[in-house]
């Protein structure tokens, strides 16, 4: 592999791992430790292979500076079909533990739901949004005016509901004081719902 090959190797890893937060040239050239215009070529390069094979289903696009994987934009109607049907698709755990805290403890911040589980939650909670599970019901007060998070009908829907309130009980402990008790939080969660599923 030459060093050209290996270096669009890398770039395409970083930004498959990065996601929709996606890199600029200067986070790539310091990430790889080289310069601007070398990590430009490459990009240039990467950027080529994708839209010039037609077997391949992603290419790498800039937006404001920002550069990202993104799916081509003839396969919409593919991504569409996934869209519209996301029953097909299973909650991964990380999602479920998002939408535990937010139906428990709704309305909340995403700085408050990283809080609980101790890791970052911008994608399950993307993923949430996307599924329709969870959305936007304000703006918290302060600083800031973080998005406040809750639940949706189609959550309810889901997990066959008629309102938030039927949801079972959890135990009265703060949740959030350890990290067993936080544990037994999503225990209780997912035991709850794959009973009612």
């Amino acid at each position: 592999m030459t060093k050209t090959s290996m270096l669009q190797s890398k770039i395409e890893a970083l930004l498959f791992v990065v996601g929709d937060d996606g890199l600029t040239i200067k986070q790539l050239s310091q990430l790889l430790g080289e310069q601007d215009e070398i990590i430009i070529q490459a990009m240039d390069a990467l950027r080529k292979v994708y839209d010039e094979d037609l077997a391949r289903g992603i290419t790498v696009k800039e937006m404001a500076g920002v550069f990202q994987l993104i799916t081509k934009s003839d396969l919409a109607d593919t991504i569409q079909r996934l869209v519209e049907n996301p029953t097909a698709q299973s909650l991964s755990q990380a999602s479920l533990e998002v939408l535990a805290i937010v139906a428990y403890k709704q309305p909340i911040t995403r700085v408050a739901i990283e809080d609980l589980r101790g890791v970052k939650c911008e994608r399950p909670i993307q993923t949430l949004v996307s599924r329709g599970l969870i959305k936007e019901v304000g703006r918290s007060e302060g600083t800031g005016r973080a998005i406040l998070y809750g639940t949706t009908k189609e959550f309810l829907h889901y997990f066959g509901l008629n309102s938030v309130e039927e949801m079972p009980p959890l135990p009265e402990e703060e949740l959030a004081e350890n990290e067993q008790e936080t544990d037994l939080f999503m225990t209780k969660f997912q035991e709850a719902f794959n009973g009612a599923k």
